[in-house]
């Protein structure tokens, strides 16, 4: 089995925030979620979060996804360990993460993993051209780790090593769980510090292994809202440069922002400002142009979106969406439509070449194919306490300025005239006219205009 202890209870205080600092989103998500999928996606059975500071948001967040050990005070790493206490039964292996490293990838864990297979404790390290003020790994004739040396007690050969600890280890849990207790706090800040299990294994006769990291990104730990960006932006390009290789044009793939899950078929344009979250599935040949904005969304073939938002809704084929329309709430568009500027769909169908050119609200209705809807259409479809269902048959024709007040069923080619306040069922073939009869006052409007 294997587990995993994840350290998030740190205040974050550079962060400058109320909230959790791993509760921080990179590219649309919140660190400790990247961790959390990571580890499912390696594998791992169980799952502690260490927390303390902001520890009702993160449980509100994950709720039962995963177990709770609370660190109250903080008194370093080794001691946060310590807090997952329902571990302590288990067999097999327990990788110890920081919190605030949300970037390391499946690969990677899955490296660590197989490497620990020949050591109890293995560490996972990076190489660096400047390793600057961190504590160098030295390794032994054999390769194994000897010890971590702080980078102030380095000798003259120790400071040329390049390859450091990043904090994340993988540990065969009995071992682990023997050896806590030798962890001591006699260091100025009197914290216990998870590194000390290094000399702990060693002096018991314990091989100790490290595995070095390919990308050094995949290591950064996220302190302030400075790195915040850079960890997005990092992702951002990884993502990204995906989509190209696999023959999705970015035009400004520096200003376009799309989660690992999407999926987006070849011949696609994606024009910069776009933004493309949650699980979306984007077809061959379409056009999206600046300031749209997809949320579990599911987009055809040779579709053009124009700046516009749509959120947990579905597209055909061959459909021109926007300027700035709005579709949401589970919205189901066929195929050849038309949906122009300021149009809103709210859990609405729309059948084969129905066309909603401007200004038009349509909510919890049901539209059938070759429908025409004129300009500010609305079907009103709540009442201040109940939403009602507007269903409207092929061919109709919706005049301009059209209320139609739900529950209402207008059948096939029926037409509605303009400006008509539709309140009652219109059948198939009829027409339906609603408005007060015009009437002319010769002069009254002067004689308005002139009244004090």
């Amino acid at each position: 089995m294997t587990s995993a202890i994840v350290m998030a209870a740190g205040k974050g205080t550079r962060m400058h925030t109320a909230h959790a600092k791993t509760m921080h989103n990179v590219l649309g998500k919140p660190m400790l979620e990247r961790i959390y999928e990571t580890l499912k996606a390696v594998s791992v059975e169980k799952t502690v979060f260490v927390v303390g500071h902001g520890a009702d948001e993160i449980k509100d967040y994950f709720q039962d996804k995963v177990e709770y050990a609370i660190q109250q005070p903080q008194l370093g790493s080794g001691h946060a360990v310590m807090q997952a206490t329902q571990l302590k039964s288990e067999k097999g292996k327990t990788l110890i993460i920081n919190g605030d490293c949300p970037l390391i990838q499946k690969n990677t864990y899955m490296k660590l993993l197989d490497f620990s297979n020949d050591y109890p404790l293995t560490l996972l390290t990076v190489k660096l051209a400047d390793p600057a003020s961190y504590g160098r790994i030295v390794r032994d004739e054999n390769g194994n780790v000897s010890k971590i040396v702080e980078r102030k007690d380095c000798s003259e050969e120790e400071i040329k090593i390049n390859e450091i600890n990043v904090g994340i280890y993988c540990v065969d849990n009995e071992l682990l769980w023997k050896y806590l207790p030798e962890i001591k706090n006699d260091n100025a800040q009197k914290e216990y510090y998870v590194t000390d299990l290094v000399e702990i294994f060693i002096s018991h006769g314990h091989k100790v292994g490290a595995i070095s990291a390919e990308d050094p990104m995949e290591m950064t730990g996220i302190n302030n809202r400075k790195e915040l960006s850079m960890a997005t932006k990092w992702l951002q390009e990884k993502v990204n440069n995906e989509l190209m290789e696999n023959g999705v044009t970015l035009v400004s793939p520096e200003t376009t922002f799309i989660s690992e899950e999407s999926e987006i078929g070849e011949d696609t344009i994606i024009y910069g400002n776009v933004r493309i979250e949650g699980k979306c599935v984007i077809g061959k040949d379409n056009v999206i142009t600046e300031g749209s904005y997809l949320f579990n969304a599911v987009i055809g073939d040779n579709n053009e979106i124009r700046s516009s938002r749509i959120t947990d809704s579905k597209v055909g084929n061959g459909t021109v969406i926007g300027p700035w329309a709005h579709l949401r709430n589970d919205c189901d568009i066929s195929d050849n439509c038309r949906i122009g500027n300021y149009v809103e769909l709210k859990n609405t169908t729309f059948g084969e070449g129905t066309k909603c050119a401007h200004l038009t609200y349509v909510g919890d209705s049901k539209v059938g194919s070759k429908v025409n809807f004129g300009c500010g259409v609305v079907t009103v479809n709540y009442d201040g306490k109940h939403k009602f269902h507007t269903e409207i048959g092929d061919g109709a024709f919706i005049g301009s300025n059209v209320n139609i007040i739900a529950p209402v069923k207008v059948g096939k080619n029926a037409v509605i005239a303009a400006g008509s306040t539709i309140t009652d069922d219109v059948e198939d073939g009829d027409m339906a006219i609603a408005r007060s009869r015009q009437e002319i006052k010769p002069g009254y409007g002067l004689k308005y205009k002139n009244k004090q």
